[in-house]
């Protein structure tokens, strides 16, 4: 065999996500506040890079950019300064002045749970050992208002008595909101009874003894085993929904997200809607003119240094032409979405219609993952409130007209039936399925089932009223 080396020239396609491609994809997925953090990395990393804080003191620029085929990004830097334009987003209209100050401008938090039950310690009890017991014991209360330690671990850690510790704790039983410091949820649900002086004899029992029992609907097993009425004993079970298993969860947290702030804004003028990219967080980036003096050639920069500022001055570009392309991104997106999802945005959710990314990708000339990027974890708000924009996407079921109805409209439809059916004799699967078919909707009972389930309806003999 005889062995010997050839060089051959090959042509072929390869696809290659470059960094700066890899950035584009990530700059398009992100919502807008963590692209408003993505951008505060970027300035620091970035010497190029500055926020343009004074939009109002200049007139608009316009950047037209030569770009060559080889070299995308590698412009003639020298020439493009000589206009003394800069690079940014558009900016906006001058805009009024505004007052020094508002009232409006001042930011508040409601109260943490430990801050409004320590308010409440400071009026009860003085400055000596009982302050510092209920303190110790405020401070070992979980984020739902629960103790999670002993009476006696207080005890021997302070080195007092437990009676102390017990009396304490009842001082702080008596606190706003009511069932705060329990140890348990049965002692949480007693202590709310007797702070809203429910008067039920049946409701202690309850909580004491059928907690399981009344978790699983087993209504007429509790009034056997108590002796009593089924329509006493689901009475009760209605008062006992009324309290709250977790009396802290309503409180700040400092790791909490308290809103969502929608990426698209849908305002609906003379009976046209108007889009807008919601972008008001995000900064507004333009080139540090500081460094212009390396790439005009006003100073002697050795070749390194005019690289190296070369090299952050394309990264800089790429990084404004990504925002940019982002923001357009989602328009087409949401124009998209808009005029095909008119019904549901006039009339409610039974008008959505079954849409996937494929319909909107070929509409708006994109790829179908660019489309899934735009609309990954990005809200809308629109008439029917703020919704993710993943919600326009969905499935949907044959009707008797030869259509599809969306499952989001089937949902709606389900519960209204539910809302409007007998509370003594309430539908079961089977004839919601029925239903549903005589709307002229081909729907199964475990289809039904499955779409109950995710609306949180309970089944049959949990929502009979005796």
């Amino acid at each position: 065999m005889r062995l010997e080396y050839n060089l051959n020239l090959e042509q072929s396609q390869k696809l290659i996500i470059t960094p700066e491609l890899r950035q584009a994809i990530t700059i398009l997925q992100l919502p807008a506040l963590e692209l408003t953090m993505y951008i505060d990395q970027q300035l620091q990393e970035n010497p190029m890079l500055e926020m343009q804080e004074n939009e109002a003191e200049e007139e608009e620029s316009v950047v037209e950019e030569k770009q060559e085929d080889e070299h995308k990004y590698d412009l003639d830097w020298e020439d493009y300064f000589q206009d003394s334009s800069d690079l940014g987003f558009n900016r906006l209209e001058k805009r009024t002045e505004q007052p020094a100050f508002s009232y409006e401008s001042f930011l508040t938090r409601a109260p943490t749970l430990t801050e409004h039950l320590m308010f409440q310690l400071k009026l009860s009890t003085g400055c000596g050992q009982d302050r510092v017991i209920g303190e110790y014991l405020i401070g070992n209360m979980d984020e739902n208002g629960y103790l999670q330690v002993s009476l006696q671990e207080v005890a021997d850690q302070l080195k007092v008595d437990i009676s102390e510790v017990a009396r304490l704790l009842t001082v702080i039983q008596g606190f706003d909101p009511p069932g705060i410091g329990a140890r348990n949820l049965k002692e949480c649900l007693l202590i709310q009874v007797g702070h809203l002086g429910i008067n039920n004899k049946i409701l202690p029992v309850l909580i004491e003894e059928c907690l399981d029992d009344l978790a699983q609907g087993k209504l007429n097993k509790i009034a056997q085993d108590l002796n009593m009425p089924v329509r006493e004993v689901q009475q009760a079970a209605d008062i006992l929904k009324t309290l709250e298993p977790k009396p802290g969860r309503n409180f700040s947290n400092a790791n909490d997200v308290r809103y969502i702030v929608p990426d698209i804004v849908l305002e609906k003028v003379e009976g046209e809607y108007i889009i807008l990219v919601n972008d008001v967080f995000i900064p507004r980036l333009t080139v540090n003119k500081t460094y212009r003096s390396v790439l005009t050639g006003e100073n002697n920069n050795d070749p390194k240094t005019r690289r190296f500022v070369e090299g952050k001055l394309n990264a800089a570009v790429w990084l404004i032409k990504s925002i940019e392309q982002r923001r357009l991104t989602l328009y087409k997106v949401a124009r998209c979405l808009v005029d095909l999802q008119r019904d549901f945005l006039d009339c409610g959710v039974k008008y959505l219609k079954p849409l996937n990314l494929k319909n909107v990708a070929e509409l708006v000339e994109l790829h179908e993952s660019t489309v899934s990027r735009a609309v990954s974890n990005k809200y809308i708000q629109t008439p029917q409130g703020v919704i993710e924009m993943k919600y326009f996407f969905s499935t949907g079921l044959h009707n008797a007209a030869g259509t599809t109805t969306s499952a989001e409209s089937i949902k709606k439809l389900l519960q209204e039936i539910v809302a409007g059916e007998d509370p003594g004799n309430p539908l079961n699967d089977q004839k919601i399925t029925d239903m549903l078919r005589q709307k002229g909707i081909k729907i199964s009972r475990r289809t039904v089932a499955k779409y109950r389930d995710e609306l949180g309806i309970q089944a049959v003999a949990k929502r009979r009223r005796y």
